[in-house]
């Protein structure tokens, strides 16, 4: 007889149950922004031009897109921490998500309006966002300062398998995550609406560590640049 107790390991679900895990976070922190509603003080809500309100828009297109990803390389990859990074983060952003699309609700302001990242004008993060040239950027560029993936790259991303494929999600997700913080940290110094600015700082705090653990995985998988 051995002596120790047997090793734990995560046991995560298939991935129509991460998916409907998602789908539920998301109606949950709509809900109970919902009904909190009822209890709002008469303070001044926040305005369509806001960067509350831009952030919340925003943030939902690129947490959206970080979904789909997590999700691609859930269904697919052999790799234990890739599916816990991706489970991770599928359910984290899906409720996020949700809580932003709130917000808006909340405020009375519709879920789109404006450039990407035109609400992010006077913050000092270190990015130059929007519009910093004399002529204005495409959507294209737009979404490429924002981390976002191409069309093309996510469809290489599916179109690989084994660590190929891990390797894709790992640089994509990188690239996403640090494109999210510097919008972070714009709303942190530019909002005043005390919730948006803490889940805003919660955003910094675990993107970045998401992006210190993706870098020792790609590590780990020997990834190549």
């Amino acid at each position: 007889m051995t002596g120790g107790a047997p090793r734990q390991t995560r046991t995560l679900p298939p991935w129509w149950a991460v998916l409907l895990v998602a789908v539920a976070l998301a109606a949950l922190a709509f809900s109970i922004g919902r009904f909190s509603a009822f209890g709002a003080t008469a303070t001044a809500l926040p305005g369509t031009d806001s960067p509350e309100a831009g952030f919340a828009r925003d943030m939902q297109v690129h947490h959206g897109q970080a979904i789909e990803m997590a999700m691609d390389i859930y269904r697919t990859t052999q790799s234990d921490d890739i599916r816990v990074l991706a489970y991770d983060i599928a359910t984290t952003q899906s409720g996020q998500k949700g809580e932003f699309y709130d917000w808006l609700v909340k405020w009375n302001l519709p879920q789109s309006g404006g450039p990407l990242m035109s609400w992010m004008a006077g913050a000092d993060t270190g990015h130059e966002h929007g519009g910093s040239t004399d002529a204005a950027p495409s959507q294209a560029e737009l979404m490429a300062q924002m981390g976002m993936a191409t069309d093309a790259e996510l469809a290489a991303m599916r179109a690989a398998t084994g660590t190929a494929a891990d390797c894709d999600f790992l640089a994509l997700m990188i690239r996403h995550h640090q494109g999210a913080i510097p919008m972070a940290e714009a709303l942190v110094q530019l909002g005043s609406e005390p919730r948006a600015r803490q889940v805003a700082q919660g955003v910094i705090s675990t993107q970045s560590a998401e992006i210190d653990l993706m870098t020792s995985l790609q590590q780990k998988l020997a990834c190549t640049p």
